[in-house]
């Protein structure tokens, strides 16, 4: 995005061509995803050490502020497993009111970089950071529900806050599992794994198949099985105000938690606003974003709230139900109020191993472990150094060491890389006026985009992908590569990006000059292969000669 973005929520925009049949589809999506967002939104919250009704108000205060003031058509925002570790960390370590603090300071963070436009700076996060902590947190929370999952017991005063103490305490007391509640996580991961496979059910949200089933079990054979309401205190009252007390100690203490809530809740909003851009052919404005996901967490924490931001599945499942504007994510909110006041002591009767099968299968669905493995496969070692370090630090330590030292190490490698790459040699200046490579003194059909594309792309220049654009009548796309020395994985991705954009419009992509060590990355990730060697050419000439061939074949 630019600088010249506009400040205004997308309801705003949106709402001066706005009908009744769109308000329709948006009341329906927003049903779906309350009832989606139902159980998820309970687990998470156990998940974040908090009681289950603050994830209910998590999704109604937040999901409202975020949806009316937001810069996405779609969003659908509420708890997520990207926080659910760090909240429980803050919890034990700080109490309720060191989280709200912390928030409260995420939120004005939030709220400044939008103001100030820096929505665009995400940018500058490597992809293989991004997958290195998604895939960490994904294994602390699978981790961290081993226990309910197994109905151990552990002996009172043990401490499980880390990770590494969470890995021990189960090693520990591996001998008190419970093999009812075995029973029951196992029958419940079956129904959310096979669920989604069956035709014309599939349509009911397998989470809240899964819960009636748990319930079912446990109250029908009179299982010992632990219960939401055997651990907590289950409360159906409307969320109400709460102020945190504030001094200077307790702002200075949880400044680092607030600084790590807010780039979390930056990047993981923007990455699905950019998700929900690709499946409705949207632009998202990233500073008003951010704006929104401030005033969002600040307001979910001062009414009893977690922190908060876009959820990838439940804005995909708006998506796929009929919803495109706002109005559907504010009707998602006020359904889940409904609930609340309506269905919430029901709560207490779903079993521990139920919850925990859901926070598996949210694990597992975030954890994004084929893209893992083939980055471990396909990318320079630099970039799997700084995926796999990543990993490990978010696991052994947390989310703020990993994203500080995978930062600075992929700066490191960058910068080596980049020197490997560079030549102190007479470069002969890429100028139209004297070049005799030109474009200009070449006959380029009407159908023909050509690109030009100079200096090294890597993670910091890979949005420059993005700026290349189809028209209705292009059928070849051209791009030149002649003063491109590097390739990231990061840029390898929008060039994959921009090869499935051209794929589904028909559009056949050809590259011209392409130098040794970005052709050895498209080879290692298998991209040479999916264009063709054909598709290849040493220069502009033998370029636009393919372009024509292919149009004449087509005609």
């Amino acid at each position: 995005m630019n600088s010249k973005e506009k400040l205004k929520p997308k309801l705003f925009s949106v709402m001066k061509n706005y009908s009744a049949g769109q308000f329709g589809k948006d009341v329906i999506s927003g049903i779906i995803v309350a009832i989606i967002a139902l159980p998820l939104s309970i687990a998470l919250a156990l998940a974040s050490g908090v009681g289950p009704e603050q994830g209910i108000y998590t999704a109604i205060v937040a999901g409202f502020l975020i949806a009316f003031f937001g810069g996405s058509r779609v969003q659908i925002a509420g708890p997520t497993a990207a926080f659910a570790t760090i909240v429980a960390g803050i919890v034990a370590k700080n109490g309720m009111n060191g989280l709200i603090i912390a928030t409260i300071i995420a939120g004005i963070l939030l709220i400044i970089m939008g103001v100030l436009r820096l929505g665009s700076l995400i940018k500058f996060i490597p992809y293989t950071i991004t997958t290195g902590f998604t895939a960490g947190i994904a294994l602390t929370i699978l981790i961290g529900q081993i226990k309910d999952f197994l109905g151990l017991t552990y002996p009172e005063g043990t401490v499980t806050i880390e990770t590494t103490e969470k890995v021990t305490a189960i090693v520990r007391n591996f001998g008190s599992i419970n093999l009812w509640a075995l029973l029951v996580g196992g029958v419940c991961l079956l129904i959310l794994i096979f669920w989604p496979k069956i035709k014309y059910l599939n349509k009911v949200p397998a989470s809240l198949i899964a819960v009636f089933a748990g319930i079912g079990m446990v109250k029908g054979f009179h299982l010992e099985v632990n219960t939401i309401g055997d651990l907590y205190t289950i409360s159906s009252s409307l969320p109400h105000f709460t102020f945190p007390e504030i001094t200077l100690s307790n702002i200075a203490a949880a400044f680092s938690d607030g600084f790590t809530i807010a780039i979390l809740a930056a990047i993981e909003s923007l990455l699905s606003a950019v998700v929900a851009d690709s499946m409705i052919g949207s632009k998202h404005r990233s500073n008003m974003e951010l704006i929104a996901q401030g005033i969002g967490n600040i307001g979910s924490v001062l009414f009893g709230g977690i922190p908060a931001t876009g959820a990838i599945a439940r804005t995909a499942a708006n998506i796929k139900n009929g919803g495109r504007t706002p109005i559907a994510g504010m009707v998602h909110s006020i359904v889940l109020l409904l609930i609340l006041i309506v269905l919430m002591p029901y709560a207490a009767w779903i079993p521990m191993p139920t919850i925990a099968a859901i926070l598996f299968m949210v694990a597992y669905n975030m954890c994004g472990w084929k893209t893992f493995v083939n980055l471990c496969k396909t990318a320079p070692k630099s970039d799997i150094i700084v995926l796999v370090l990543t990993f490990v630090l978010t696991v052994v330590f947390d989310l703020v060491v990993a994203i500080e030292f995978g930062m600075i190490v992929a700066c490191v490698l960058f910068m080596k890389r980049m020197s490997d790459e560079s030549k102190v040699k007479g470069w002969k200046y890429f100028d139209d006026e004297n070049d005799p490579d030109a474009i200009e003194l070449r006959e380029v059909p009407k159908s023909v985009r050509v690109y030009e594309i100079n200096g090294p792309l890597f993670f910091g220049a890979a949005y420059h992908i993005s700026e290349i654009t189809l028209k209705d009548y292009t059928r070849c796309l051209i791009i030149r590569m002649r003063g491109v020395p590097a390739l990231d994985v990061t840029a390898m991705k929008a060039i994959e990006d921009l090869y499935e954009n051209c794929r589904k419009n028909g559009v056949q992509m050809i590259f011209s000059h392409v130098n040794e060590q970005p052709m050895k990355t498209m080879v290692k990730a298998g991209f040479a292969d999916k264009i063709g060697k054909d598709n290849f050419c040493e220069h502009i000439d033998s370029a636009l000669s393919r372009a024509k061939d292919i149009i004449d074949a087509r005609a």
